[in-house]
This record gives structure tokens, sequence and C-alpha cells, in this order.
């Protein structure tokens, strides 16, 4: 796979980081895990939508948008790293929250990702659970037509076929450095939302035959849903890069929804474990949203024996870590009692 016969700008700080973690491996007993850094690709405290936002944007320059529309939830990461690399390109970005989980109070709804979609310029508008955030986008850009306005609409998670091509370069880079180390990874496991980034994932992993499987944990939708939500976009992916939909066998794809617990957003006790953990343990720090669940769920997977003892597991970590300021009163902590 050729990725360079596609549009893309350089600004992620790329190869990310591979990291042993010894002593939270030890703790568990199980097996010898890793970190991928995806919280160290250096936009705007990092994310995983850095890398497929280095080919959305790209299309966008491409096709001479001088406004992003993009949407998520209120502490959506995917939002604040648009708004930033949206900043650096000197074009004008408009987002659209959608209120997932109920909370108002001043922490969720003012702080975090918030904060930092403020500070990149960004026009921020609310709207209420359960909207149809398409629509709305595509409300909002026939507005901005109507100004004079050139609008490129980028989907929740930049979730797209141009999107998911961070991640297949991902699984190029990870391998890459797996290779570099004469490290064999057993499993390749990440908290899975939009799609976006398990579908990169699984069809570059495929692609090479690199016989490393990857392991979603799912942060919103049940299992059956999520997995056909990453499936389908996997097909297109393939499709776009000029390849059979069927390049890769349905039952690669797997998404685990044991872990979401309440809903989106809504913290767990295994979450908050698991954040505490990292932080302790290896100086990491997850998010409330994403990886922190995702990490929960390795976690347990650890403790029931899913991974065998000895073999190398490589956490992908996502980021969001900036969200932790608008969840303050989860963890217990002195002064927050």
């Amino acid at each position: 796979m050729h990725l360079s016969r596609y549009p893309r700008l350089h600004f992620a700080h790329l190869p990310t980081p591979l990291e042993a973690m010894p002593r939270i491996s030890a703790e568990l007993g199980g097996p010898n895990l890793w970190i991928k850094r995806d919280d160290c690709t250096g936009l705007s405290s990092g994310g995983n939508k850095t890398r497929k936002l280095e080919f959305l944007m790209a299309d966008a320059v491409e096709r001479g948008a001088d406004t992003i529309i993009t949407q998520g939830a209120t502490q959506s990461n995917h939002a604040r790293q648009t708004c930033a690399i949206a900043a650096k390109l000197g074009l004008d970005c408009h987002i659209l929250l959608e209120d997932r989980t109920g909370y108002h109070d001043e922490a969720y709804a003012l702080n975090g990702n918030v904060l930092l979609d403020q500070l990149h310029g960004a026009g921020i508008s609310m709207r209420p659970a359960d909207s149809d955030m398409n629509a709305e986008m595509e409300q909002l850009s026939m507005q901005l037509r109507d100004d004079g306005k050139k609008p490129y609409l980028i989907p929740g998670g930049g979730s797209n076929e141009i999107g998911a091509l961070g991640y297949v370069n991902a699984a190029f880079e990870l391998t890459h450095q797996a290779n570099e180390r004469s490290l064999h990874i057993d499993h390749l496991l990440h908290a899975t939302g939009s799609a976006g980034t398990q579908a990169g994932l699984v069809l570059g992993m495929e692609a090479m035959n690199s016989g490393i499987p990857v392991y979603g944990v799912s942060v919103r939708a049940e299992q059956r849903k999520q997995e056909e939500n990453v499936y389908r976009l996997i097909q297109r992916t393939a499709e776009f890069m000029g390849y059979s939909p069927d390049l890769v066998a349905r039952e690669k794809v797997v998404a685990n929804s044991d872990y979401v617990g309440p809903g989106y957003g809504l913290p767990t006790d295994a979450m908050v474990e698991a954040v505490k953990m990292l932080a302790c343990y290896e100086g990491i720090l997850l998010d409330p949203v994403y990886a922190g669940k995702g990490f929960a769920g390795l976690i347990d997977l650890v403790r029931k024996g899913h991974f065998k003892k000895g073999e190398n597991v490589v956490f992908l970590h996502t980021g969001g870590s900036v969200s932790l300021f608008a969840y303050p009163n989860i963890f217990g902590l002195p002064g927050y009692q």
C-alpha cells in the first residue's frame, strides 16, 4: 500500500513512541504490556485524530476550503484537534457539540477540551442528545455557502475512508517499530468509538499479513453494532484504495462492549481504577471517556487470563487526557471528596 498517492499534510509528531510498561505488567502478573503513545502526536496535547487529520485537512486544502465544520460530544478530543489544525492553517472552524452525557456542571461544560476549543478560536454551538449531527452539519454548511464560504465537512472522529488512512499508516509504523526491536506483538488493543482508528488498523495489519490481531474495546455502541460500523468502514476504505472490499474477513473485527458502563462518557469504577493505576505505575495519563475504558478492558482481560503470560500486548493510547479536567470529582482525590 503506497499511501503517498494520497494528499497529506505532515504536522503530526511521528513516529509516536512504543514503550514497555514493566511495573504495571508485574502488578497484573500476566502478559508483557506495551503502550503505543498516540497521545504524543503533538497537536494541541495530541491524540489519535491527528493522524486522520493529516489526510482530511490535505483533502480540504486541495478542494479550496476556507472553513472546516465538524462535530462530536461536548468533550470531543476530535473537535479539539480539528480546531487546532484549522487555526494552524488559517481556516475558520465551526464545531457542533452534542450533549451526550447530560452533564452541565462548569468543569464539564467549560473546562478540558471545551476550553482548548475556544483558545483555538473555533465557533462552538451545542446540540441536544440524539441529534442527527450529520444533518446539523449539512444545515450549517448551507448557511455558510450562502454567505460565500467554502466549507469542508469532517465526520465525527474524522472517521471516513480518508481519515482511516491515518491508521492504515499507523499499522505500518507500529509493525516497523516492532521489527526494529525484534518485538513479536501478540495482540494490539485500543478503545474504539467512531470506528476510524480500528478500521485503519485492521486494514493495515491484514494488508501486510502481519499476523497481529486488533482487539477493540467499545466506548459507546454494543458489540454487534460497533463491529458492523468498523467493518463497513474497512470495506469503504479498501475500495477507496483500489482493493477488494472483501480484503478483510468479517471475523477479523472484534469490539468488546463489556466496558461501556452506563453510557458514552459516563464514568465507571473500572475506568477510574485504570486511570489511577497507569498514572501511579507508569506516569502515563489516560482520559475518562476513551483510553480509560479501553485500558479498563485490558486490565480485566488480563485478570481473566484472556492473554497468556509472556505474550506481548500493545495498548494503543488514543490520547485525550485533557478531558480529565472536565471530570475532577470522580477520582476520590483529596479536595474532591
